[in-house]
């Protein structure tokens, strides 16, 4: 238990002291209680705080891991929100997510990541494809907590449902022009 807060504190989720006073270390009695208590029953760790980035799971194999939740949106097969490890990187979540769909356009993926001391949110954009021609890991990155993950359509994907709309809507035209001339008859 203690590798696991030491863990937690080498991240910035949990912060507390253990010092040899009574009252933390009854304070610090009572949030391993309460970590542990909810540990054993979920098999995740969930800390107090409501606003932590991080969880922990036991049960992942042999080693013990933090995971961060994250969101993938877009052309992907599954899009939705993933609990995924915190070493996690963007060709993971996305094949997580079922893989990329035809109309993906995997040379502007963009992660939306929330930058916690602007307070302002920061966009990246990720070409894949270029991965895909040179191999170059370097050009994936490392998800963080919160990264919402977008996914854009092709060109083509937007043609096809303006084409698809057109063709609906022609369709209803043909029809009442066909009725009015069935009732002018």
């Amino acid at each position: 238990m203690l590798y696991i807060i030491s863990k937690l504190r080498k991240f910035g989720v949990i912060s507390f002291k253990f010092a040899l006073s009574g009252k933390k270390v009854l304070v610090t009695f009572l949030l391993l209680a309460l970590v542990s208590t909810s540990f054993a029953q979920t098999g995740e760790l969930r800390l107090p705080s409501t606003n932590s980035a991080y969880t922990f799971s036991g049960a992942m194999g042999d080693e013990d891991q933090l995971r961060i939740q994250t969101y993938i949106w877009g052309q992907v097969h599954s899009p939705g929100m993933y609990i995924v490890p915190d070493d996690t990187d963007l060709l993971a979540l996305i094949s997580l997510a079922k893989g990329p769909t035809e109309d993906a356009k995997l040379t502007k993926i963009r992660i939306v990541r929330g930058n916690v001391e602007t307070q302002k949110n920061e966009v990246i954009y990720v070409d894949v494809e270029e991965y895909i021609d040179t191999g170059n890991r370097d050009l994936i990155p490392i998800l963080r907590p919160g990264d919402t993950i977008i996914v854009p359509s092709t060109v083509f994907y937007g043609m096809e449902r303006v084409a698809g709309f057109i063709s609906k809507f022609a369709t209803v035209l043909s029809m009442y022009n066909l009725y009015l001339n069935i009732k002018s008859q």
